[in-house]
């Protein structure tokens, strides 16, 4: 009887080690799918390429950067298969026009409210955690690796 207690003990130990680590290589195959720099084309539906809106996301660490046309922001994010929530960003504070500040807000608006994704050739696609509306449409960069 100990045996067989110690038997069933082991093989549930394995069990959960083998999808802990399952778990741990989606995850980083989904961060690593994630890197790399886009220009983003929509918020809320609303076109911005015009204004110079990008962001740049490093597996590695989990961070974000960017720039909002205006002001540059940084932080990190947590991912979970399609999962991903960006925590507390930090933005510089200059001042700049009334309408590239509300494009701002908005950008940074919808990376708070940003619950999952796709990414499907070189597009990202953010949805808000509320109702899995489009948050924002972007468009990752070609560079010489890819």
């Amino acid at each position: 009887m100990k045996v067989l207690t110690i038997f069933s003990f082991l093989i549930s130990t394995l069990l959960f080690v083998s999808c802990d680590e399952t778990k741990k290589v989606i995850d980083v195959a989904g961060s690593v799918q994630l890197s790399g720099t886009y220009d983003i084309a929509t918020v809320n539906g609303s076109a911005v390429n015009a204004n110079g809106m990008s962001l740049t996301m490093a597996a590695l660490d989990k961070s974000i950067r960017g720039t909002t046309g205006c002001n540059s922001f940084f932080g990190n994010y947590t991912l979970d298969l399609y999962a991903i929530q960006f925590g507390d960003l930090a933005v510089s504070e200059k001042m700049c026009d009334k309408v590239v500040m509300s494009t701002e807000r908005a950008l940074l608006d919808a990376l708070k409210e940003t619950g999952s994704y796709t990414m499907q050739e070189g597009e990202l696609t953010l949805y808000s955690k509320a109702d899995r509306g489009v948050l924002l449409v972007a468009k990752k960069q070609k560079t010489s690796g890819n």
